[in-house]
């Protein structure tokens, strides 16, 4: 038994963790151990402050529900989901692969099936309407058929449908399958720009950090197919006043596009289009998720 200082108390937390029989775990813990207590040492951080620190951390943890994800939105607003992106992205994806966004979130599972060219917006139909058609193909440029294209966006209120009403009730999302030939086409209503949910911890946090808390208006894509890495992107309109600062670091000049028309080889040439094409990646031998989220409902604890 030894007295601790504020250097030697690292290295005793360490070796008491040094018996873990997980080796990643083992690895992960002690890295945030040291990272933390370097944090700690750096700051000079006081008592009240680290008391604070905890409060907020518990705030953030009592504000998740089974529609409302206040964690993985305090990990967009860092920065650190786009960070777990990128090396993720560089230790799998192919240079000829669509570049991949953030999940949010506001995804959900099981969001409804449409035949191609229909509406997502079902319920909130206000806005212009526009038809987003393209490809999808392997890295090579051959088709990908009955990929599964998951949809979704906000209304033209700038609202998800967990935000707009009985969260119970799925709108402005929808599941697309690719033909033969990799094609997809659909329909939905331009979405506009919104600020993240600003009624909780991580919105309060956002203010006072003097940040707008904008979102630029953009569509999220996750694409699917057996053997192929899951794509997890978002289209970003070129026209949205927040497209170079967004709260959440998730747009890539390659994912900004524009609606037009007169589009030559749109499937409904009276609508403003957007032709964009998915490429995939193969499946890593290991396995691969791209998500960094989830279903909101996935991560509450199970009841009893």
């Amino acid at each position: 038994m030894q007295d601790l200082d504020r250097d030697s108390v690292t290295a005793e937390a360490l070796a008491q963790m040094a018996d873990t029989p997980d080796p990643r775990l083992r690895e992960i813990m002690a890295a945030a151990t040291r990272h933390l207590h370097d944090f700690a040492r750096e700051v000079n951080l006081q008592p009240d402050e680290w008391l604070a620190g905890i409060a907020f951390l518990t705030a953030v943890g009592q504000a998740c529900t089974p529609f409302r994800q206040e964690f993985i939105l305090l990990s967009d607003v860092l920065g650190l989901s786009r960070l777990v992106n990128v090396m993720h992205d560089a230790a799998g994806r192919e240079a000829t692969g669509t570049e991949t966004s953030l999940l949010g979130p506001f995804f959900r599972e099981q969001a409804p099936e449409f035949a191609a060219g229909e509406s997502i917006a079902v319920h909130d139909t206000q806005g212009t309407e526009v038809v987003i058609f393209g490809q999808v193909t392997d890295g090579a440029g051959r088709p990908v058929a009955d990929a599964a294209i998951d949809i979704w966006q906000t209304n033209a209120a700038g609202l998800y449908d967990l935000q707009a009403r009985d969260a119970t009730v799925m709108d402005m999302r929808g599941r697309f399958r690719t033909d033969a030939a990799g094609r997809y086409h659909l329909r939905t209503v331009k979405p506009v720009g919104y600020s993240i949910p600003m009624d909780g911890p991580v919105g309060r946090m956002t203010r006072l950090q003097n940040r707008h808390g904008f979102r630029p208006a953009h569509i999220h894509v996750l694409v699917a197919a057996p053997g192929y890495r899951e794509l997890v992107t978002a289209l970003y309109f070129a026209d949205d006043p927040n497209i170079a600062s967004d709260t959440v670091f998730g747009v890539s000049q390659s994912l900004v596009v524009a609606e037009r028309l007169g589009l030559p080889d749109s499937p409904m040439p009276g609508l403003p289009a957007i032709h964009y094409d998915f490429r995939l990646s193969r499946d890593a031998a290991e396995g691969s998720g791209g998500r960094v989220g989830a279903d909101p409902s996935r991560l509450m604890p199970a009841a009893g």
